[in-house]
């Protein structure tokens, strides 16, 4: 008599939101292939663990559209089992499991032990810096603390992240060694905040000591900042910036609005005149430096006079890089107390007449890069051409440079010179040298 093969597990994990998910991702994956689980990333198994984010409503709903999309999945047969982690969860556990029972378990931020449980795994706590990396070869998040500590009107993140843990510096340095061992050549740090490592486990901001201990990893070429919160921003980090070749001119610095009334109501602890300040002493330190920032429009009580200093501010600026998003209400944060008074149709018209700004501010930069020759990291191959970056761009988010296959041969991960020739709005156009 012939017994019934038993069908192996196939788990599929599938990553929503920013980048410290991806990172999180990464981690369950390694943990799960160490305890030698099939694991896939946005493929095809029948096992499905989805890593929701819940930061604003657009993210939320795509969250739940994907939960759903796979429970349907699984009403025909296609999926076994659904597990869903992340913030979106460890925000709304109680309503979802309320509103789609289909979910076998539903987990937080903090329970990737449980949800390994749940899976069939242990948690492995000697594997510091053990991850399954899921972007291209040449480069990797390195996330260096988590939670936030800042009491920003606006912002969930203290709910669904806790308060800021910093990762110790020894412990970033062999994950650092570990990625560079498997040929990553890029770091980008991410955190909530930036600005604020080192102060929970050393007393003071040690970002400046843990960028002079990252540069020491052999293999490792460019080291990335993102997520730098303005207020209490150490200074010295700009000196390491100058003085080692290896941390990338650039830093990503969310600003949120330059109106004095809108600042204070989004509790960011500065003004308009000591951020323009703090942007000077950047561009002085480091007069290379693109600086990348974010911004809100549409937050509760922004008059056309609020708003219109910021549009002046954004032209006087000439950011490098810029995104600007509307406002979202969210429920449990302070800014919910207020009434959500700017309608949705104005908040749009704000934030695309920024984006237009910025963009012709970008052309216009572009343009004086013609001519000139950079180096550049390829990420990947599309179409006819290979995609790669500068030292000034970040990966997904910036400005990428576009270099004619049909006339050469380059790898991913492949540092090569690039001269420009060609510039739109966001992208270049360049020939190897």
């Amino acid at each position: 008599m012939r017994t019934k093969t038993l069908k192996k597990n196939k788990i599929n994990v599938v990553t929503l939101g920013c980048s410290k998910n991806v990172y999180d991702s990464e981690v369950l994956m390694g943990q799960l292939r160490a305890n030698n689980k099939e694991v896939v990333h946005e493929e095809e198994g029948n096992i499905v663990v989805i890593n929701t984010c819940g930061f604003i409503a657009n993210a939320k709903e795509e969250s739940v559209n994907t939960i759903l999309e796979y429970v349907q999945k699984k009403e025909e047969g296609a999926v076994d089992k659904i597990f869903v982690t992340g913030c979106l969860s460890e925000r709304y556990k109680p309503d979802l499991e309320e509103e789609i029972p289909d979910v076998d378990q539903y987990f937080g931020t903090t329970e990737l032990p449980g949800l390994l449980k749940a899976l069939g795994a242990d948690y492995k706590h000697e594997l510091i810096g053990e991850r399954l990396t899921t972007t291209p070869k040449n480069y990797a998040y390195l996330k260096i603390a988590e939670g936030c500590d800042r009491p920003c009107s606006f912002c969930a993140i203290p709910l669904m992240r806790g308060t800021h843990k910093s990762t110790p510096i020894e412990e970033l340095v062999i994950e650092a060694e570990k990625l560079a061992a498997d040929g990553v050549k890029e770091l980008v740090l991410i955190a909530q905040d930036l600005t604020y490592y080192g102060l929970d486990l050393y007393k003071e901001r040690k970002l400046a000591d843990l960028l002079r201990a990252l540069v020491k990893v052999d293999g490792i070429e460019w080291i990335r900042l993102h997520y730098a919160f303005p207020t209490g921003f150490p200074m010295e980090v700009l000196k390491v910036m100058k003085e080692e070749p290896k941390v990338c001119n650039y830093i990503d610095i969310p600003l949120q609005h330059i109106s004095d009334p809108i600042l204070k109501s989004m509790r960011r602890g500065t003004t308009k005149a000591k951020t323009t300040k703090l942007l000077e002493e950047f561009r002085e330190a480091v007069p290379e430096m693109t600086i990348r920032t974010t911004l809100i429009v549409g937050y509760p009580g922004e008059t056309q006079e609020d708003y219109e200093t910021l549009r002046a501010w954004v032209k006087e600026m000439r950011f490098e890089r810029l995104g600007c998003f509307t406002y979202s209400h969210e429920e449990n944060t302070h800014a919910f107390n207020l009434e959500d008074d700017v309608p949705e149709e104005i908040k749009m018209e704000r934030a695309n007449e920024i984006m237009e700004i910025q963009s012709q501010i970008s052309w216009e930069l572009n343009q004086q890069k013609i001519g000139q020759e950079f180096k550049v990291v390829v990420d990947r191959k599309e179409g006819n051409y290979f995609v790669g970056r500068t030292e000034f761009d970040s990966p997904d988010v910036d400005n990428e440079v576009l270099i004619d296959a049909s006339k050469y041969y380059l790898k991913t991960g492949d540092f090569t010179t690039v001269k420009i020739n060609e510039a739109e709005d966001f992208d270049l156009y360049g020939e190897v040298i």
